[in-house]
């Protein structure tokens, strides 16, 4: 690139000679084809030093420079990619453990809602069994009752009819007269209450 410009720049100066030699009349030095000589000595060394030093000097460092960044433009590409690809597997890995994790909690839920099934249903069953037990007693205690219950009400009847005999006469009336009185009432009466 130096070159090409050093180059042009000597050909412009002979191509425009025409026109140096018409202005040399007009008192310019630079013009003046005596001081031409030392004028492209002057150039080509100005020119020469230039060109060694940005061909040795700056554009080595520059090349050097953008080689340098290209290098690690393309190193953080390359540790860009590896990032990404590491996020990639990092998030599947984390969406896998997100799907362990919710089928774990869902098989746990449902492990503790059948054994709270099964308690319930086992407390169910016993307190059915207490229950028809509770029922079964009663029954007998109510049949119990039912066997037991004229001979009591008889006697019941039998010393509450005295007593009121006893107040309404004045006078002891014999049990066994009142007593036969109440058991002949209780047995055509007694069918309509005890089911007999």
């Amino acid at each position: 690139m130096i070159k090409k410009i050093f180059f042009q720049l000597i050909f412009f100066n002979f191509f425009f000679i025409k026109e140096v030699f018409g202005a040399e009349s007009g008192g310019m030095p630079q013009l003046n084809p005596e001081f031409w000589v030392s004028q492209i000595f002057w150039l080509t060394l100005t020119f020469g030093i230039l060109y060694v030093v940005l061909s040795k000097l700056i554009l080595p460092k520059i090349s050097n420079n953008l080689e340098l960044r290209k290098s690690q433009i393309q190193e953080n590409i390359e540790a860009a990619e590896k990032q990404r690809e590491s996020s990639e597997l990092k998030l599947k890995e984390f969406d896998e453990i997100i799907l362990k994790s919710k089928l774990e909690a869902k098989n746990i839920f449902k492990e503790a809602r059948e054994k709270v099934l099964k308690e319930i249903n086992l407390k169910k069953e016993t307190l059915d069994k207490q229950i028809d037990e509770e029922i079964k007693k009663v029954e007998l205690e109510i049949n119990d009752l039912k066997k037991s219950a004229p001979d009591k009400i008889n006697k019941i009847a039998i010393q509450t009819s005295s007593e009121i005999v006893k107040k309404l006469i004045g006078a002891e009336v014999n049990n066994s007269s009142i007593s036969a009185i109440v058991e002949d009432l209780s047995k055509t009466n007694g069918n309509k209450y005890y089911g007999n």
